[in-house]
């Protein structure tokens, strides 16, 4: 039997076994987790309370090296009940950043945190220790010693995690805590090939979740959009803020109806092209108000991975994982070398 990320395993006493441990890891962690929800251990504790048999701990398939008990232990509860653990106080929680000041001050200020916070990580009690100094960092961003001290409970939290999602989750930002988000390039999921990969549909669904908010307060538009030689059209709106589509249909009375084959429209998708070389060329056609077609490219920001796991890491100039005002919008970079040298 050959399986990912593994050897091979011969003989059918074996093979029956290795299968047999997949099998009852997958059940035993359905039921046990639905039998503990149903003795009213909710999504935030149940993480804390599951845990393998001992025979399937003795198996090595068995093991959380793609996955964990804690994050699966949660997405099954998450599948049938949802994400809320029915307590009012956690339906509509305020953000970190706004709660923190208030834990600061209640536990006596950033002194007694730090302290205690030495005491816990020397005891051993890094979860502990997480708690309250996750509570200084974001009330004080820049401060440093309380990041540093974070840093290093992440960092013995990650050592003692046997799957590499879990453990990498607390070293990465252990790392970014210390060092600010790291520099160079970062993978890119929206290049040129994945662009061309899109539907038409795909794509302006795309489209809409780029739209900046604060461009498009008080904006409505209709646009047709026609690609013959595939014989699909699209109406495309924007109303109340949202940028929606319609495959297979013509909307009446468009601000715009744009014409255009698919191979051409992919060089616009791409940013390859514009709406004036492509016209120049003669392979698109515009009917109606070419201010429309502007409009739309004005809302559209680009995204980028830079955002914060923790605050206070963001380098200097970043732009918080978007550039508001693009130079060409439409354009997409090619994906990032990330090989090292």
């Amino acid at each position: 039997m050959f399986a990912s990320h593994s050897w091979p395993r011969w003989g059918n006493a074996r093979i029956q076994e290795v299968m047999r441990a997949q099998r009852d890891a997958y059940a035993h962690l359905n039921n046990n987790v639905l039998h503990h929800a149903n003795k009213f251990v909710t999504i935030n504790e149940i993480h804390n309370v599951y845990t393998l048999p001992e025979s399937l701990k003795q198996q090595w398939a068995a093991h959380s090296y793609h996955g964990s008990e804690e994050h699966n232990s949660r997405a099954v509860i998450n599948r049938y009940l949802g994400y809320w653990d029915a307590n009012p106080t956690t339906l509509t929680p305020l953000s970190p950043s706004d709660s923190a000041p208030l834990y600061v001050e209640m536990m006596g200020g950033v002194k007694p945190i730090l302290t205690k916070a030495k005491v816990l990580i020397k005891a051993g009690q890094y979860l502990l220790a997480t708690e309250i100094l996750d509570k200084l960092v974001y009330a004080q961003p820049n401060n440093n010693t309380a990041k540093d001290l974070l840093a290093d409970a992440f960092e013995q939290i990650g050592y003692q995690k046997e799957s590499p999602s879990v453990r990498n989750s607390f070293l990465a930002a252990a790392l970014e805590l210390r060092s600010g988000i790291p520099s160079g390039s970062s993978p890119k999921t929206s290049g040129p090939d994945m662009i061309k990969a899109m539907s038409t549909q795909l794509w302006l669904d795309f489209l809409g979740i780029r739209l900046d908010p604060e461009q498009t307060a008080g904006k409505a538009f209709r646009i047709n959009l026609n690609t013959p030689d595939n014989g699909e059209r699209f109406a495309v709106e924007l109303s109340n803020e949202a940028l929606t589509s319609i495959e297979g249909y013509s909307g009446k009375a468009p601000d715009l109806t744009i014409t255009i084959e698919r191979e051409q429209l992919e060089r616009l998708m791409t940013g390859s092209a514009d709406f004036d070389q492509l016209v120049q060329e003669g392979v698109m056609q515009l009917d109606g108000s070419r201010a429309v077609a502007n409009n739309l490219r004005s809302m559209l920001v680009q995204f980028s991975p830079d955002f914060e796991i923790l605050p206070g890491t963001t380098p200097a100039g970043s732009n918080q994982g978007v550039d508001a005002n693009p130079a060409q919008p439409l354009r997409q970079s090619e994906p990032a070398d990330t090989a090292g040298g």
